[in-house]
Order: structure tokens, then C-alpha cells, then sequence
């Protein structure tokens, strides 16, 4: 998602990370989508990293644009929550509607739309019945939802300042005690790191900047985290400290001077189109995965799948880069879809 409205006003750290984010999502889906089921816990920090930052540009970019105290704040949070969970909807719907083309004639299991709205949009499960066994750009949701609460939680903080602070404690102990009882509710857990991101976002970026720049004591502390994953899998605790850990390695490396080569650049203009970036990469391998799910599991075939996922999702954030720049009404419909 755009931080900013002026490029100037960007933090290239920042948008390394979450273009990296990208690309490591790209890694993720495709060993799901060509290698089958694999042990994930050492990627699971992905999906809340991208709540979290979320949350972290809440407080860090549009408050120090906007200000507490501008009315404008709220109703541009509200705006995009709503967009966000509207491309969700769409996005979902072309794919049933693809899913159910290719599926007629066959007898697949049927749930209730009650239950499947609730598993959906409350839980945050993504399960369904037959071939929509699981939902697609699942992480949309929350991140929706905590734009609009955070909408309202600003008009709050007017008043008290501790606002996020008190509603992110009461939303932390929901979750402990909701797993403790062996009940998740993933939204509930995505949408409390958001709110943990918000608060990180009241630091000012010097004192984030000053934070990573401690490379040993990082590398020390994600070896902890791993060696604690592999023996107590992603417990919650464990997930947040994963998250926390895996976004400072990313936003040390992404502080650096200088003019940036072309690797860094297509980083950054990732970590510009992060939004796109996700969606697109999950319609290009999904669009892969059936492209090659007929021809077999050979190692040329995975090798040609892994190469054109990161090749596509990369063209796919240039493209509309170049469409932008050279076509106001192409820069005016992607403003209103995901500015």
C-alpha cells in the first residue's frame, strides 16, 4: 500500500521491506502451490508482517501527514478499509465464478452462507465447501478491519491519548484466552498485531532507524526465535516476536546510502505497489498452478513455475508503474481502487 501521496515523502526503508515482503510471499505460495504440503513455521511471520506495517503506517505516515486533530484522517481510513474489503469481495467472486466453470456437473460438499460469512469474515478461517475449501487474499480482510478501527480509535485518541494502547491490551488477552481455550480466531489475532504495528508507529523513524542498527544482537535474537519455532512450532507469543524480529533484519537491510542498483530499485518499486504485489502474485500462481497442473511434478516444470512467478508478479508491478506515469486515466483508476 502507497504511504504517502509524494514520493519524496517515502521511507526507502520502509518500502525494502515491504517490497522484500513481497517476494518472500511469492516463495511461500509457490512451495504451497508446486511442492504440496510443507512444514511453514518458519515463514508464518509473512501474512501478520503485512497487518503489522500496515498498522506501523497508520501512526508513522498518515498522522504525520494529517495530524490527530484532521477529520480528513478518519474518513481516508474508513475509505480505504472499505476498498480493501470490496477488492476482496471482488476478487473472491471472479474466482468462484472461475472455480464453478470449471467444476459443473460435479458433486461438491455445500455449506451455508450464515456459516461460511462467519468462518469468512468474524473467525477469519477461509473455509468453504468443495474446490473453495479456502478463500483467496485472505490477509485483505483484517487489514480492512483495522483501517476502520483504527478510523474510529483516532477520533477517540483526541480525547485520550491511550486509546490504541488499551483497545490493543484488551484484544491481546482475547487472544490468549481464546487460544488457551483452543479456540482461534485468526482475524482477531491479525487485527491485534495491526494494532501492535499502530503502536510501533508512534515511534519517530529516527528511533526506529536507531533500533535495527544493531545487525549481532539481531542475528542472535532471530537464532533464539528459530530455535524456539522448532521446538514449540508458531505458538502466538512466538509469532508476534517473529514478526517484530524478521521486520528489523528487513528494514536494516533496506537503510542504505547512495544510489540503489537495480535489484534495490525493483525492491522499492515492490514495496510502492505492495497491494498490487500481493494480489497480483496470487492470481499468477494460482494462474501457473493451473497452467502446469497438468503436465506433471518434474523439476523443469517447478523450475520454470518459480521463475515465472517472481518474473510475472515483478513485470505485473512495472507495467502499471509505466501505465501510471504515462496515462492520467490509468493513474486516476489505480488512485481509486487502491489509494
Amino acid at each position: 500500500m502507497k504511504a504517502t501521496s509524494g514520493k519524496s515523502n517515502r521511507i526507502a526503508a520502509l518500502d525494502f521491506t515491504k517490497g522484500a515482503l513481497v517476494l518472500i510471499m511469492v516463495l511461500y505460495h509457490w512451495i504451497d502451490y508446486f511442492c504440496g504440503p510443507y512444514d511453514n513455521r518458519y515463514l508464518r511471520f509473512l501474512t501478520p508482517s503485512f497487518i503489522f506495517i500496515s498498522g506501523f503506517i497508520i501512526s508513522n505516515v498518515y498522522l504525520t501527514k494529517y495530524g490527530i486533530s484532521d477529520r480528513k484522517l478518519p474518513k481516508r481510513l474508513i475509505q480505504r478499509g472499505l476498498k480493501i474489503l470490496g477488492v476482496f469481495l471482488v476478487l473472491n467472486a471472479i474466482r468462484f465464478l472461475l472455480i464453478a466453470g470449471r467444476s459443473q456437473g460435479a458433486q461438491t460438499p455445500t455449506r451455508s452462507w450464515l456459516q461460511s460469512f462467519v468462518d469468512i469474515y468474524v473467525i477469519g478461517t477461509a473455509s468453504g465447501g468443495g474446490e473453495l475449501k479456502a478463500v483467496a487474499f485472505i490477509i485483505l480482510v483484517p487489514i480492512g478491519y483495522l483501517l476502520i478501527l483504527s478510523a474510529f480509535l483516532l477520533i477517540v485518541s483526541r480525547s485520550y491519548r491511550y486509546t490504541f494502547h488499551v483497545v490493543c491490551l484488551c484484544f491481546l488477552v482475547c487472544v490468549l484466552v481464546t487460544n488457551f481455550e483452543r479456540f482461534e480466531i485468526p482475524n482477531l489475532q491479525l487485527l491485534t498485531i495491526g494494532l501492535l504495528g499502530v503502536l510501533a508507529g508512534y515511534l519517530p523513524i529516527e528511533r526506529v532507524n536507531a533500533a535495527v542498527r544493531h545487525p549481532y544482537s539481531l542475528a542472535a535474537a532471530y537464532l533464539a526465535y528459530l530455535v524456539a519455532i522448532t521446538f514449540w512450532n508458531v505458538i502466538y507469543p512466538l509469532q508476534i516476536i517473529g514478526v517484530y524480529l524478521s521486520l528489523m533484519i528487513l528494514y536494516l537491510l533496506g537503510q542504505h546510502g547512495g544510489e540503489p542498483g537495480m535489484a534495490r530499485r525493483t525492491i522499492l518499486l515492490l514495496g510502492n505497489y505492495s497491494l498490487l504485489g500481493y494480489i497480483a502474485q496470487i492470481a499468477i500462481l494460482q494462474s501457473l498452478r493451473l497452467g502446469f497442473g497438468h503436465v506433471g511434478p518434474e523439476v523443469a516444470v517447478r523450475g520454470l513455475s518459480f521463475v515465472l512467478a517472481f518474473a510475472l508478479t515483478i513485470l505485473s508491478v512495472v507495467i502499471v508503474d509505466r501505465a501510471r506515469a504515462q496515462s492520467t486515466t490509468m493513474d486516476k483508476l489505480y488512485k481509486v481502487v487502491f489509494a
